[in-house]
């Protein structure tokens, strides 16, 4: 316990540390954001932060089993290889590496196919009676899982906070479950470590944002999460769902987004500010608001859901269901996937 408290603290100092020292050399370069038809700031701000998240990750995850002479388990280094290669890729999306589509994806989906041969697959999966993760049908559900999760993550992070926040509270309300169901605690580890990261690198980003996470972060936290679900789900399937469930409130916004703008014959990655916390944010004037709120809601709503699920009161496909609806509602109340509808300049919270 002492050693896992040192870590978790270290992770979190680090993570504060790397995210300032990127931060001076984003400055020195002028890796920039620059406000555009998606943002939701006003000022360009430097990016590119998420790097510290990942390199935090990737050093001090290995720490635990290193300190005591244990190898590191094949679902942990899925972990670290896949969110290495998803930091990485991000990166150079923050460089501008990436000027098309299909170089993006190509590179998502190879990154997605390393973790599931590392993970032997997906695990059995039955969902409403219906068999999802066996055969060539696995495969593709595997793949289209993991890259959906990453691009979710990344048209999710827009305002202040929101992505880094979203990983500490899905976390800690994993580690709770993991808690109460007793579940394998190697991961449990992991997803700490996770939370302690994001901890470090929000306080350079919320409520005022002196470095975006940019590209790096979002793909890191996307696919890491989405990794660690798949890699639970192997010891106990109500892992996934019960992520799933945590990461309900980007799930519900940015798939009712793309679904609305998809049917208008808009492309998938034409900037845009239609989620329906982009349109709340607008709304407030103010990003905090919303990020908060979106956290009292991983809290109070999808965590007491996903407990219900994990001690065995609800079903996996009525607990998703019962833990869905009422955010649809909200984000159709909130007209995601809807355009503005005016067009001033309408930015906000810019960096402090």
């Amino acid at each position: 316990m002492t050693l896992a408290l040192f870590l978790l603290v270290g992770a979190f100092s680090l993570s504060f540390l790397l995210t300032m020292t990127y931060r001076r050399f984003a400055l020195r370069f002028a890796l920039f954001d620059v406000p555009n038809a998606r943002s939701s700031h006003s000022v360009s701000t430097p990016r590119g932060g998420g790097v510290a998240i990942a390199l935090t990750v990737l050093v001090v995850g290995p720490l635990w089993f290193w300190s005591s002479g244990d190898a590191i388990p094949a679902e942990w280094q899925a972990v670290l290889v896949a969110g290495a290669w998803f930091a990485f890729i991000g990166w150079l999306d923050d460089l501008g590496v990436f000027f098309s589509t299909l170089p993006r994806l190509g590179a998502q989906f190879f990154g997605a196919f390393l973790a599931l041969s590392m993970l032997s697959g997906v695990p059995p999966i039955m969902f409403g009676g219906i068999p999802l993760g066996t055969g060539w049908l696995g495969v593709v559900v595997g793949l289209l899982y993991m890259v959906w999760m990453i691009n979710l993550y990344n048209f999710m992070d827009g305002i202040n906070g929101l992505a880094s926040l979203e990983a500490v509270t899905v976390c800690v309300g994993l580690l709770i479950i993991s808690s109460v169901s007793h579940w394998e605690q190697g991961l449990s580890f992991m997803l700490a470590v996770l939370a302690s990261a994001s901890a470090g690198f929000a306080l350079w980003n919320f409520p005022k944002s002196r470095i975006f996470m940019g590209d790096s972060g979002s793909y890191f936290l996307g696919g890491t999460l989405a990794t660690l679900l798949l890699a639970g789900s192997w010891v106990n399937l109500d892992w996934l769902w019960c992520g799933l469930i945590m990461l309900g409130v980007f799930i519900t916004d940015a798939t009712l987004t793309l679904a609305r703008r998809l049917a208008r014959g808009e492309r998938l990655y034409q900037a845009h500010r239609e989620h329906a916390y982009q349109h709340a944010a607008r709304a407030f004037g103010k990003h905090a608001p919303v990020t908060l709120a979106v956290c009292v809601i991983n809290v109070v709503w999808l965590l007491p859901m996903a407990l219900l699920l994990a001690i065995g009161v609800l079903s996996a496909h009525m607990a998703i269901i019962i833990a869905y609806a009422p955010l649809l509602l909200l984000a159709l109340y909130l007209q995601a996937g809807l355009p503005e509808r005016n067009k001033p300049d309408g930015l906000v919270d810019g960096p402090s």
